[in-house]
């Protein structure tokens, strides 16, 4: 009885634990040694980049971007706790070659909306104070970009973002701009996030081919569309070392909790009935354009409304996926947690009646 006892006990301490390696497994992370060069600030060597602005001959020149696993859990919770409302960090690096490297992140006091994140002068007050008294602890890092949130809509850049992000190259280079959707993060339980660098105006970019494809609402289309080619976006990939576990530990107890006591169907449910009215217009739309299609003939937009379809397919087939995902974890949850084993209850039941006859 007391080794079923201990085995039990165990396992559950360990399922935190397992979480977290399906987590980093899930984004991939890479593991490095704390005496990497990764981890090492020449001071030096960032001068002499900064001095020489190769960004400037290359508007692309910059096309990765690597994260720390305790830089990208502090943005994922920071991105969770406003809830639909958006919110706003700044994040500290450095630069290896074309390799924008983002060692930790701090959030801001800012005010955010549904649609939009504003810093007052609270905000750079705060953000000056934070980088000095970085450097005093021996964080030598400097701001190299800032981050916000996204909920429910994607990672993209509106056209606030690009006039942010335009401004802050031109003042404050090297620095990028990261999106976090902590709704769709929930949903999928990946983390949704992109980097993106905006280009110089009046650049051209190149044909780039078509971009991995994502779900936009139909309210926020135009907004996407008119900006989509003054930006790009960096391939992302993350690392830790034995330097991030006790942080990282920390902080992944904090995250366990509030996924473990969360239900996405509960706290994506607004999420999910936007999703579905957003299918429904989509869908809308499309069959209009195909009944002008029937009744004036071939119609030259046909091929475009076919797009369309294929897409608004794409979009419900992952909408059911999220919801389908959520049922599965309730499930899980309901049967570690609720349902009572046979095999404790039969002992529990034999005691009692022990207890009983001896009366």
């Amino acid at each position: 009885m007391a080794s079923s006892s201990t085995g039990e006990s165990s396992s559950t301490t360990n399922v935190p634990q397992i979480a977290q390696r399906m987590w980093e497994m899930a984004n991939n992370m890479v593991y490095v040694s704390s005496a990497d060069e990764i981890y090492q600030y020449d001071r030096k060597e960032q001068q002499d980049i900064l001095h020489a602005k190769p960004w400037e001959k290359d508007p692309h020149f910059f096309k990765q971007i690597k994260i720390s696993a305790l830089a990208l859990l502090k943005m994922v919770m920071h991105a969770r706790s406003g809830g639909t409302l958006e919110v706003m960090g700044l994040m500290l690096g450095k630069v290896d070659g074309s390799v924008m490297i983002v060692m930790d992140c701090f959030a801001l006091p800012v005010e955010g909306t549904e649609t939009r994140v504003n810093a007052q002068a609270q905000a750079y007050e705060y953000m000056t104070a934070y980088v000095e008294n970085a450097k005093q602890v021996g964080r030598q890092e400097n701001v190299i970009g800032w981050y916000h949130s996204h909920p429910g809509y994607g990672c993209w850049l509106s056209g606030i973002d690009v006039s942010t992000q335009t401004l802050n190259q031109s003042y404050q280079e090297p620095f990028v701009a990261i999106v976090i959707d902590p709704i769709r993060t929930i949903s999928s339980g990946k983390v949704n996030i992109g980097a993106f660098r905006t280009y110089p105006k009046g650049y051209k970019p190149p044909d780039e081919g078509p971009s991995e494809y994502q779900t936009i609402p139909l309210n926020k289309i135009e907004d996407f569309g008119v900006h989509c080619k003054q930006y790009y976006s960096l391939d992302i990939s993350y690392f830790k070392s034995s330097l991030d576990k006790k942080l990282l530990d920390s902080l992944w107890n904090k995250y366990w909790v509030n996924t473990l006591s969360s239900s996405s169907l509960i706290t994506n449910a607004e999420y999910m009935t936007r999703q579905i009215l957003d299918l429904s217009d989509k869908l809308e739309n499309s069959e209009t354009a195909l009944g002008r299609a029937g009744l004036f003939g071939l119609d030259p937009q046909e091929k475009k409304t076919e797009d369309k379809l294929s897409r608004v397919t794409r979009d419900s087939c992952k909408t059911t996926m999220e919801a389908l995902h959520g049922l599965m974890a309730q499930v899980i949850k309901d049967h570690l947690f609720n349902q009572i084993p046979e095999a404790s209850v039969q002992p529990q039941e034999s005691a009692k009646s022990a207890n009983q006859a001896k009366a």
